[in-house]
């Protein structure tokens, strides 16, 4: 499945504890912007209704669009601006909608008023850090009608136990990623490892889709560059249903090491020639 972003509006405020080391924030200062400043996107704003001279549109029907990944869909200062975006979702049955927030306890009163059982081409995915907000946040979404339900634990920052919200049988997906680009605060593989476990017994689909800059296991710490902790965390085993694990490393620009090709460096500022992953 093609998988995308579609930002609608930018910008957030921090909000809890896994937010101290915003992605967004540091990617936002890199280009001299104040990451709190929110505002409604002016070219993508109407991505999925976009169409190509040929009359068809340019995200095509199967793609997951992950919604708001530089801000938070259910942000207050966003509330002008939803009505619009339920539309354009309501239009687009064809793709699917993924949406992500850790503002849980504003779901329900800001869903479309035929929003009834849910949406098919919706998820809605509520993102946790640790266990006080996994218990604040999961019975919220597990109280809300929804044709599909995820949580995402990222940053993660201690050991969660789930398996009370897994028993429900109400959500399909569980996600696990740790803090990238400037956070420092590690990531435990015997932390992941539990998660996994708990989703393996359950038969919920489990994703380790990073390491994080610090990686911990077996009391051994790891620092690993941001272009290569998706991979590392693939080839770790710890996902469910397992899958292939050799992955191997992508060319990437020697300077920032975010890009598979240099391309001037848009990210860095500098000329960086590509070079090869290591292990």
């Amino acid at each position: 499945m093609k998988m995308t972003i579609w930002n609608p509006w930018h910008g957030c405020r921090k909000y809890s504890e896994g937010c101290e080391h915003c992605y967004m924030y540091y990617l936002d200062a890199q280009r001299e912007r104040d990451g709190s400043e929110i505002y409604r996107t002016k070219t993508n704003f109407n991505l999925p209704l976009k169409k190509t001279r040929q009359g068809t549109y340019k995200i095509p029907a199967g793609t997951m669009l992950h919604v708001c990944m530089t801000s938070d869909f259910f942000l207050e200062e966003a509330d002008a601006w939803r009505a619009e975006v339920w539309e354009m979702i309501r239009q687009r049955p064809d793709i699917l909608f993924w949406i992500q927030t850790k503002r849980a306890e504003r779901i329900a009163a800001h869903l479309p008023e035929d929003w009834g059982a849910g949406w098919d081409n919706v998820t809605l995915c509520v993102t946790t850090e640790n266990q006080t907000r996994a218990d604040e946040r999961l019975p919220i979404l597990l109280d809300i009608p929804a044709r599909h339900k995820a949580f995402m634990i990222a940053p993660i920052l201690s050991e969660v136990h789930v398996e009370k919200f897994l028993a429900t049988g109400q959500f399909s997906q569980v996600l696990c990623d740790g803090e990238n680009y400037d956070g420092q605060r590690p990531c435990d593989f015997a932390w992941v490892q539990s998660l996994h476990d708990q989703c393996r017994d359950a038969g919920v689909r489990f994703d380790f889709i990073g390491t994080g800059n610090v990686f911990r296991k077996d009391g051994k710490v790891y620092h690993i560059p941001k272009a290569y902790q998706r991979v590392q965390a693939q080839r770790s085993g710890l996902s469910y249903p397992p899958g292939n694990t050799s992955v191997p490393m992508q060319k990437r620009c020697r300077t920032c090491q975010r890009r598979f090709r240099c391309n001037g460096c848009h990210w860095c500022g500098k000329c960086g020639n590509e070079e090869g992953g290591n292990s």
